[in-house]
């Protein structure tokens, strides 16, 4: 059964051994290298120099997973006259694979790819991935799911073709299988608009599903991730891209190399924000240093001779706030001055006649 819990707010994640797991970046190039094998290598150490944890690509192999009759979803290239002759142009050779997976671990950054056929998944188990992250249109595949469930790595699944009775299937058999689970609240538009992105549905994936959960983003901006971060996910995948000017599909939908240092960098300043939960009371009584220099006491608005009765126009609040608070004003209202008051000197007890 799949548990739905009454949970609002989500702490960090903590493993099955009580460790903090922080966020995961993915930095996703899916086809952003356009077929070229350098350009692929040169988006892991980008992805690697930004500060990501993975870098993610999408492993095609035509005619396993295609048809000459798919269609385009848009028309964007001049030199592929089909789709399927697009897909034949971003495969890569078993030993291309290797290398980028080798160049990963080199630049201390995890490799990821999607496989989108069966023969995708025999591939990437030859080259080596940790865990696998199964696209939007593959989550109904259960054929898929079922083939590479059977070597027990984690899975993340994303979330953006699917209603919620197939999201369920899905994880279901993952579940049954015994392999970790992580759910990514997703919408596949490119670019995903602001009221698209569904961030209401990431603390609802945690509770129905009772795994770890994130975003993957489409809306080219770090907005998203940083409204997604806030809610203490525990993945979050953006496609990058070298340039606004580089050519492909996914440029709209993808951040910069330099939004995405941006973007971890701000996942990171608000996750250790949220790891970190403040006492008001105890924090003020750390602050009491700067309190004594922000806040006022109570001073003579001009000079006192001693005898003077007290008025509210005697008196009135200065820094520093060493002495006596200045909301203890009406206190010292029709109070008699038995020592004479300089302007701007602080109002001591004794200043002041004893009270009888």
């Amino acid at each position: 059964m799949l548990a739905a819990s009454k949970r609002q707010y989500h702490p960090p994640f903590l493993s099955s051994q009580g460790e903090h797991v922080v966020c995961t970046i993915v930095a996703e190039v899916g086809q952003a290298h356009d077929g070229s094998l350098g350009t692929a290598h040169a988006y892991i150490d980008a992805a690697a120099r930004a500060g990501a944890d993975a870098v993610k690509f999408q492993t095609h192999i035509a005619e396993a997973e295609s048809t000459p009759a798919e269609p385009w979803r848009v028309k964007f290239s001049v030199q592929d006259e089909t789709r399927y002759a697009y897909w034949r142009r971003m495969e890569f050779t078993d030993d291309q694979w290797i290398g980028l997976r080798e160049h990963a671990d080199a630049a201390g950054i995890e490799f990821l790819s999607s496989p989108f056929s069966v023969e995708a998944v025999d591939l990437l188990r030859r080259v080596g991935v940790s865990r696998w992250k199964i696209a939007s249109g593959e989550v109904a595949n259960i054929p898929l799911l079922d083939y590479l469930l059977q070597d027990g790595r984690p899975v993340i699944l994303s979330s953006g073709m699917s209603p919620t009775t197939e999201l369920d299937r899905a994880a279901q058999l993952v579940k049954q299988r015994g392999a970790s689970l992580t759910v990514l609240q997703c919408t596949s538009a490119y670019p995903c608009p602001p009221e698209k992105l569904g961030l209401n549905l990431i603390p609802l994936l945690r509770e129905r599903y009772e795994v770890p959960v994130g975003l993957s983003d489409h809306s080219g901006t770090i907005f998203a991730g940083l409204a997604a971060a806030t809610l203490g996910i525990d993945l979050l995948e953006v496609h990058i891209t070298l340039s606004r000017d580089s050519f492909g599909p996914d440029v709209g939908a993808s951040v910069t190399i330099e939004e995405l240092r941006q973007l971890v960098s701000g996942v990171r300043f608000i996750q250790t924000s949220l790891d970190n939960p403040v006492d008001k009371d105890g924090l003020a009584s750390e602050l009491l240093d700067l309190r004594d220099l922000f806040t006022k006491s109570l001073v003579a608005r001009t000079e006192l001779p001693a005898g003077t009765i007290l008025r509210r126009d005697h008196l009135t609040a200065k820094k520093p706030g060493t002495g006596i608070a200045a909301e203890r004003l009406p206190e010292f209202i029709g109070r008699r001055l038995i020592q004479p008051l300089n302007r701007d000197a602080q109002l001591t007890d004794e200043h002041l006649e004893p009270v009888e």
